[in-house]
């Protein structure tokens, strides 16, 4: 059945998209925004690090078909929740990994209503794990109403993005969610921040800041939540930091 957005087919399937990194597309999910529903749809990342274990960013849907394709890369270690909105399936996947450590993005421990955990970790205010030498992170900051947590995976040389550049594509929408969309000014073809993320950034010297440590790693390719033939698309980029710049960009507007 067609939903509102359009899904980036096949589902559910590993999509090696550099060295030792994949991506695995899903459906859409609705998310609660006070008085309705808007409709996104869900993307993680893999990433095999070097002792042959997995990390896992915005984990989609759990589903067995997808765990046994991702059991032959490997077994998962790391579940990485990256902000406030990334959260939804982290329980899911722990259920069936729980000796993997979750690492948590400000703001996620209170929207998953987890009691204190050993085996979950806040990513606020630590500068390394056990995979920071392959994966580097900050905190894009300066937002007073979302702060997400940034990756780069070093061998493949790819920024790991989910909120803070978008560009949803859309099938046929009711009025509401039309007017929802253009408020949100993140529809296909623009790739940008939100309006309403991008009018929250009050502190501008931290959001400089937070660009600065991205621009330095000088990634060559982007993994984005939202875009459409991927394969295609991702090979065209020849500097991920063009469409990092906007983020900067638009906060001025």
């Amino acid at each position: 059945m067609e939903g509102m957005l359009k899904l980036y087919s096949p589902i559910n399937e590993l999509k090696q998209i550099g060295e030792d990194i994949w991506i695995v597309d899903g459906n859409e999910i609705h998310m609660s925004f006070k008085l309705f529903k808007v409709p996104f749809t869900t993307r993680m990342t893999i990433v095999k690090i070097d002792n042959n274990k997995l990390w896992i960013h915005s984990p989609i849907a759990f589903n067995k078909e997808l765990d046994d394709k991702i059991k032959e890369l490997g077994e998962i270690e790391h579940i990485i929740a990256p902000n406030k909105y990334h959260y939804s399936y982290v329980l899911d996947w722990y259920k069936h990994y729980p000796d993997a450590k979750v690492w948590l993005a400000k703001g996620v421990s209170t929207k998953l209503k987890i009691d204190e955990r050993e085996n979950f970790v806040s990513l606020d205010n630590i500068s390394k794990t056990p995979w920071s030498e392959e994966i580097y992170f900050t905190p894009f900051r300066g937002s007073i109403a979302m702060e997400e947590m940034v990756f780069f995976h070093k061998k493949s040389s790819t920024l790991i993005l989910t909120d803070l550049i978008e560009s949803i594509e859309v099938n046929k929408l009711p009025l509401l969610y039309k007017l929802v969309f253009k408020f949100g000014d993140n529809k296909y073809p623009n790739f940008r921040t939100s309006r309403d993320l991008r009018s929250s950034f009050i502190f501008k010297k931290q959001a400089k800041d937070s660009y600065s440590k991205i621009e330095s790693w000088k990634p060559d390719k982007i993994v984005l939540s939202w875009k459409d033939n991927f394969r295609k698309w991702y090979g065209k980029i020849k500097s991920s930091i063009l469409l990092v710049e906007k983020i900067v960009y638009f906060m001025r507007k």
